[in-house]
C-alpha cells in the first residue's frame, strides 16, 4: 500500500528499509524522503515503522537460545 503518494513510498519499501538497517523514522525519513512534501502521510510512516520495528526485535528474541539449552 502507498504511504507516501508525495514521494511514491509503499509500507514494503519502508520495511525493506527496515530490514537493510534503518532503524529510526529519521532513518527513514532521510533515507526514502517520506513526509517530506505534505506530511500528510507522517502518521502512517510512524505506525509502519514502528510496527517492523516491533516485529524485528521479536524475532531477534526468538532467535535466542531457549532457557533448556545446555551447551556440550
Amino acid at each position: 500500500m502507498y504511504v507516501c503518494l508525495c514521494e511514491g513510498v509503499t509500507d514494503g519499501q519502508i520495511r525493506e528499509a527496515i530490514y537493510e538497517g534503518c532503524c529510526s523514522y529519521r532513518d527513514i525519513r532521510a533515507s526514502l524522503g517520506v513526509a517530506s512534501q505534505c506530511g500528510k502521510c507522517a502518521c502512517l510512516a510512524k505506525h509502519v515503522v514502528r510496527e517492523t520495528l516491533s516485529e524485528v526485535q521479536a524475532s531477534q528474541g526468538a532467535l535466542a537460545y531457549p532457557e533448556s539449552f545446555v551447551a556440550a
